[in-house]
This record gives structure tokens, C-alpha cells and sequence, in this order.
């Protein structure tokens, strides 16, 4: 009978212990604590109760040990949802689910200003260069606290390599360029020239066929560039840079400048690949967010004089 009572004792101790780790009242309000690199279990218990994710560290390490799974924590930086008992805390923490913060690249933000950006993001480390125009894919990035900025430009990179490996693959017949690389140089270009998805297509569509004509493009963004290195220019081009000889002047010489103006997203990519079937070879701004296209020079300065009366009408001229 007596060594019935201890079983049983025993037994409701332990039914204790376990409703005790499981339903313990975990953090009285939303955390997020760093667990270091190396740390142990001990250490980690430590840090939560330091933090108040956890009312005991010596109550969680004896419940873990007793109930807990056998499995490493893993460093990082953790939210503990507010009430989140030791048992899913523990969890969480062998799971290596680790906090992820986002840093949004928008399409056509040059390779400066994403540097600036990241170099603004005060969580990332280290210090980075401006990269390389054109080699960064425009998209939401993931990042833990303290990784460091080199190494989120890395998935960047190797993000815009598998985009445009996969876009080169269909490119159709019509398009202008032969290399992936002339590709993004004229990505970039679209993506300056337009803001609207549905003209991309028909922007591509004339410098292709001003590519093709050997043409000079004729892109005030690619002159601009050399200036503010894809900065807003904030004023109106100068005589002395429509007549500069730097590379990037498409008014100067035919085909592409020497390189990309700034970091184009996939759909400006794949426009230039599959550019629109068109014989237009101009276009300029409808003073409606939109651009006016047309197929002759003739047809282009009736609808310059279109836009220039619009904005006089306006009072912006």
C-alpha cells in the first residue's frame, strides 16, 4: 500500500510539474530577447528571465530538463509572444524561428541610395561600398539583428543573377539586346523613363527600335546619371550635360550608355526581352502621368506642343 502511495505521489507530482512547465505564465508583455552565440541552455535562461520572458530561470532549466526536448538552442534574436509558456518558449528557441526585420529596395532605387539605406538600418554591421549598379533586384529583404550589410548586398546580388538567368531564358526574337548584360543597361533605362507598369512594354518597344536604326536614345536619365549618380537632379538639365562626353550621354552617341542608370525590377527586364510590337520611335509625357508615343517626328512635336500648352494652361510654364 505504501509503495502504491508513492507512485502515486510521484505520479501527481510530475502531472504537477509538467501543467506547472507547460502553463506557467510566460511574459507579461511582447519581448524580443538575443540569445548570443554559445550559448547554453543555463545562459539562455538566464537571458529570458533577464528579460522577463520567463518568471524563473532555475524552474525553466528543471522543467526543460525534465520535460523538454533534447534538442540545442540556437542563437539569434527571438520574439516571445506575450503569455508564451516555457514549453513553447523552449521550442521556439530549438526551432531557431529567429526574429526577421525587412529592408524594401523599391524598383529604379539606384545602387547610392541603397547603400545609404542600409548603412541607415542601424541592427545591420559592418560597412559596404556602393555596389555596383544594376546588380541588386529591387524586392523585400529579410535580416536578423547584426548580420551584416555585406552580406544582405550578397542576397541582393544573387538575387537580381537568378532573375535575370531566368528572364534571359525567354527572351523573344524582337528584343534589341544580346547579352544579359545589355539587358539590364536597358532595364534600367525603362525603368527611369516610366512609372506606369502598362507602358513598359511600349518604353522598351521604341529604344528598341531606335537600337535597332542605330539611334541615339536620346534618355534624359542616362544624362543625368554621371550628374547625382541616380539622384533626383531637382532641376532642369543643363546645354553643358546634353553635351558631355562621359558614356552615359545618349544624346551624344548612339546605342546604350556604358552602363546600367540604376537597379531595374523583373518587369522591366522582361519588357526589354519582349518588348511591344510597335513602329513608334518617340514619345514624351501626356501631362497625365501617362506618355504620349508616336511613329514619325512630325507626330512627336504635335504632341510635345500637346504637353507644353497643357502645362502652360497649368501654370507650370
Amino acid at each position: 500500500m505504501r509503495r502504491l502511495l508513492i507512485v502515486a505521489l510521484l505520479i501527481v507530482a510530475a502531472f504537477i510539474a509538467v501543467t506547472l512547465f507547460r502553463n506557467a505564465g510566460g511574459a507579461p508583455r511582447d519581448v524580443n530577447v538575443v540569445i548570443p552565440v554559445g550559448s547554453s541552455l543555463t545562459s539562455a535562461a538566464k537571458t529570458l528571465e533577464e528579460n522577463g520572458a520567463i518568471k524563473s530561470s532555475r524552474a525553466f532549466l528543471t522543467d526543460a530538463k525534465l520535460f523538454g526536448s533534447k534538442a540545442p538552442i540556437k542563437p539569434g534574436e527571438y520574439h516571445i509572444a506575450r503569455g508564451m509558456g516555457p514549453e513553447a518558449i523552449l521550442r521556439l528557441l530549438q526551432s531557431g524561428r529567429t526574429l526577421q526585420r525587412f529592408v524594401v529596395i523599391p524598383e529604379g532605387m539606384p545602387s547610392i541610395l541603397v547603400q545609404e539605406k542600409l548603412m541607415a538600418t542601424p541592427l545591420l554591421t559592418g560597412n559596404i561600398a556602393i555596389p555596383q549598379e544594376g546588380s541588386l533586384l529591387p524586392d523585400a529583404y529579410a535580416y536578423t539583428r547584426g548580420e551584416s550589410r555585406a552580406a544582405v548586398v550578397g542576397r541582393m546580388q544573387k538575387a537580381m543573377q537568378t532573375a535575370l538567368a531566368n528572364a534571359w531564358k525567354t527572351r523573344k526574337p524582337t528584343t534589341a539586346v544580346t547579352t544579359p548584360e545589355a539587358a539590364i543597361i536597358l532595364a534600367s533605362i525603362v525603368e527611369k523613363e516610366t512609372a506606369l507598369a502598362s507602358e513598359r512594354r511600349m518604353v522598351a518597344g521604341v529604344y528598341s527600335n531606335r537600337l535597332k536604326r542605330a539611334m541615339p536614345l536620346q534618355a534624359d536619365p542616362t544624362t543625368i546619371y554621371p550628374v547625382t549618380r541616380g539622384k533626383p537632379l531637382g532641376r532642369r538639365i543643363l546645354r553643358s550635360e546634353l553635351q558631355a562626353e562621359n558614356g552615359y550621354n545618349t544624346y551624344r552617341k548612339s546605342g546604350l550608355p556604358i552602363g546600367p542608370i540604376t537597379n531595374p525590377g523583373k518587369a522591366s527586364i522582361l519588357a526589354v526581352l519582349d518588348p511591344a510590337p510597335t513602329q513608334a520611335l518617340y514619345f514624351v509625357a501626356n501631362g497625365t502621368g501617362g506618355s504620349s508615343f508616336a511613329d514619325t517626328l512630325s507626330q512627336h512635336s504635335a504632341n510635345v506642343q500637346k504637353y507644353y500648352a497643357l502645362r502652360r494652361a497649368r501654370g507650370e510654364m
